[in-house]
């Protein structure tokens, strides 16, 4: 792809500056009075403002964000490799782009060029990117910084960021408890102010749990919406984007990796909040029966209320779909992806396929597809089937509104990959009833991090629309950060 100058850019209208006056209007006062370089209390778009007017240089804000990364990471576990040297040589370049210059992450998932990539497993830790990831790669252009690589768990095919090759990633609101997952690593490091966003996929909840978890905002964009690389799969569920601190970063990052080409018409930059007032069908009640623990009920009833202030029409609603159905068929689904892992690893290693090299909880999911791979064709046409059935339920409504999550974040070694597991399986399946939809529909769905219990952890609200409607869920964002802002808080293990 074409490499653009700065001034390219201003001539075009596509830089920073062209559209900071609209996105410093709509930006909740918290943010506009975030400019903090050493703690990081400021988003990406303002950092990019402020190296753009030259009021800061993206090595200064990059040295910060490592210095950040020193002093938290020993309690946080989010790195699966420090590149401090990679990216301090890159901003020395003063690199250019809508987020030129800014410090971030890259997904242990996601290939960036020069750097490791383990996909969460002992059987890549020799495996060293010869270049970019389709998606990575638009991130490069962008111009960001990349000062590491985030934790993910194995293959990202489990809810909790705990990979035997990195050891777990603990969440920065309680070190005790996971981050989720799988884009777990990045959620953690982005929470603990180390960077203002970071790169995250989502195949059944990857970005939404982890931002649920870690008091972020997280956006799944459509499928074909954003960039990617082809696919052959028979249902492509697992998309590319970001955590984010705040919503106006999530939207700049969404239209600067708009796929050149798709079926979808272009969202473009979204940049505030809109009048209309939109129909909500409000379904607390996970689809698999899984029970609410009582602070995730109490919130999200708070987030409907607090709707239904906004002007919105907030309806009760019960999702019409087998739960246990859905969840067995998308399980088979998954694994296997997991049993395909399983015959990578065991390649690029070099060794049969066992503990040594692959994880017991990779390894009981391939297990179960091999047991069931005679299902496996009716399984893809019931998800084929789901996805117009999903689509319909919109005729009657505008958005979708669940929990994230069924419960506050597990402690860790609840979801351990290492663990029984019939137990793991329990745990993962009961905390995340509510994302995998979204991801078989393709549609767009968000995590909005507006309530929190009374002590301080995050509750995540999910919204949900049809495939295509990304802008109409950013505009919805922007009036919830503004109505309640929540970048403000900060975890207390970057006070001390």
């Amino acid at each position: 792809m074409q490499e653009f100058s700065r001034r390219s850019f201003l001539r075009a209208g596509t830089s920073l500056a062209a559209f900071l006056p609209f996105a410093t209007a709509c930006a909740p006062s918290s943010v506009l009075g975030a400019t903090s370089a050493a703690t990081g209390s400021m988003d990406g778009i303002r950092m990019a403002e402020l190296i753009s007017t030259g009021a800061v240089t993206s090595s200064e804000l990059v040295e910060a964000a490592i210095g950040r990364a020193e002093r938290v990471e020993p309690k946080i576990n989010g790195f699966a490799t420090e590149t401090f040297a990679m990216a301090r040589k890159r901003a020395e370049t003063s690199p250019t782009g809508v987020f030129g210059g800014v410090p971030t992450v890259i997904k242990d998932l996601q290939k960036w060029k020069g750097a490791p990539t383990f996909y969460g497993s002992r059987a890549f830790v020799d495996n060293i990117a010869k270049n970019d990831d389709v998606f990575a790669g638009r991130w490069r252009e962008m111009g960001v910084v990349s000062i590491g690589k985030s934790t993910s768990p194995e293959m990202g095919l489990i809810s909790s960021t705990e990979p035997v090759v990195t050891g777990p990633t603990r969440n920065p609101w309680d070190l005790n408890r996971i981050p989720g997952g799988s884009s777990g690593g990045s959620a953690a490091l982005t929470a603990a102010r180390v960077v203002p966003f970071a790169n995250a996929s989502d195949g059944g909840g990857s970005i939404r749990i982890p931002a649920a978890c870690c008091g972020l905002f997280g956006l799944k964009p459509s499928r074909g919406a954003l960039i990617s690389a082809p696919s052959s799969a028979p249902i492509e569920i697992s998309v590319k984007h970001a955590v984010t601190l705040t919503v106006r970063d999530s939207a700049a990052l969404f239209a600067a990796a708009e796929a050149p080409k798709s079926d979808l018409a272009k969202t473009g930059r979204i940049m505030g909040p809109n009048k209309r007032r939109l129909k909500i069908a409000y379904a607390p009640d996970a689809p698999n029966k899984a029970t609410l623990d009582a602070e995730t009920r109490s919130a999200i009833e708070k987030t409907a209320d607090l709707c239904r202030a906004l002007g919105h029409e907030v309806i009760d609603w019960k999702q019409p779909v087998d739960g246990l159905e859905f969840q067995d068929k998308f399980l088979l689904f998954w694994a296997a992806g997991a049993a395909q892992f399983v015959q990578d690893a065991s390649a690029f290693s070099g060794k049969p396929p066992s503990p040594e090299i692959v994880e017991p909880w990779t390894l009981g999911l391939a297990q179960r597809f091999l047991s069931r791979q005679d299902e496996f064709d009716a399984a893809v046409a019931y998800l084929k089937a789901y996805q117009t059935e999903y689509a319909s339920w919109f005729d009657d409504f505008d958005v979708l509104l669940t929990p994230t999550v069924s419960t506050l974040p597990p402690a860790i070694g609840v979801q351990s990959p290492t663990g029984d597991f019939d137990e793991v399986m329990k745990s993962v399946t009961d905390f995340v009833a509510f994302t995998a939809p979204m991801n078989v529909s393709g549609a767009a769905s968000m995590n909005v991090p507006i309530q929190w219990t009374d002590s301080g952890l995050p509750v995540g609200s999910m919204f949900s629309g049809r495939r295509g409607d990304d802008g109409l869920l950013l505009a919805l964002a922007y009036e919830l950060e503004a109505a309640q802002p929540w970048i403000s808080r900060v975890p207390d293990i970057i006070k001390t």
